[in-house]
């Protein structure tokens, strides 16, 4: 219960800042291209590999800091950061073609859900 509780308040974290980060870009940028998501997608990637690295080299990593700023905050704020990560796990481990099917899989998959989401959706409202 405590790691669910250390999530959820760092992902309430995460996703408040995520929608500020939304805003301010729509106002800097303005509202035709998704700038706030591309932006906490990227920013949020680099974070996540600041606070891995920072945590296992520096200051011993708990697993509850662990859970509450990389599952929580930037969890909230992006799962791409959390995707990108799993990446680099893979590659790490030297499974190449596996993090190169799992982005192929995750990408492809998720946008064909997207649109069967909508599909569905349409079926039975319409």
């Amino acid at each position: 219960m405590k790691f669910f509780l250390l999530a959820s308040a760092g992902g309430a974290l995460g996703a408040g800042a995520r929608y500020l980060v939304n805003v301010g870009m729509g106002r800097l940028l303005g509202t035709s291209f998704p700038w706030g998501t591309l932006t906490v997608n990227i920013v949020g990637s680099l974070l996540m590999g600041i606070l891995i690295e920072a945590l296992s080299l520096k200051f011993g990593g708990s697993l509850e800091a662990r859970t509450f700023l990389a599952t929580g905050v930037l969890g909230g704020f992006t799962t791409f950061s959390a995707f990108s990560l799993d990446v680099a796990v893979l590659a790490s481990r030297g499974e190449t073609g596996l993090a190169f099917l799992y982005v192929a899989v995750s990408v492809l998959a998720a946008i064909a859900m997207l649109y069967a989401g909508m599909a569905m959706t349409r079926w039975v409202l319409t």
